[in-house]
């Protein structure tokens, strides 16, 4: 077993409370769904973002689309890790899932 890092990009917020709400029971189902595969459920990110270069100065982040949240779970593989992943409901606000596998160093 390994842990995957899903990294969330783009995407749209629901606007209304009710859509909120659905979105909300949405996570709520797929993290039920993934049970013990769930290491942390994440947070989203402000769209503010400042990028440190190896020289030492600092920029504005502009990737696009930018990175708007993670979620970290534990998968045999990353073929499952990503089946896994494409239940996401970030996908459903037009989001896209990167999938990365970790590794321990320390």
């Amino acid at each position: 077993m390994a842990d995957f890092l899903l990294v969330y990009r783009g995407g749209s917020m629901p606007e209304t409370e009710e859509a909120q709400a659905k979105v909300m029971d949405a996570w709520t189902a797929w993290f039920g769904q993934l049970g013990g595969a769930l290491k942390d459920g994440g947070n989203p990110f402000t769209p503010v973002s400042k990028t440190v270069s190896a020289d030492g100065s600092i920029s504005d982040t502009t990737s696009a689309p930018p990175a708007t949240g993670y979620t970290i779970i534990t998968a045999d593989s990353l073929d499952v890790a990503v089946d896994l992943a494409k239940g996401c409901p970030v996908l459903e606000g037009g989001a896209s899932v990167e999938v990365y596998e970790t590794f321990p160093v320390m």
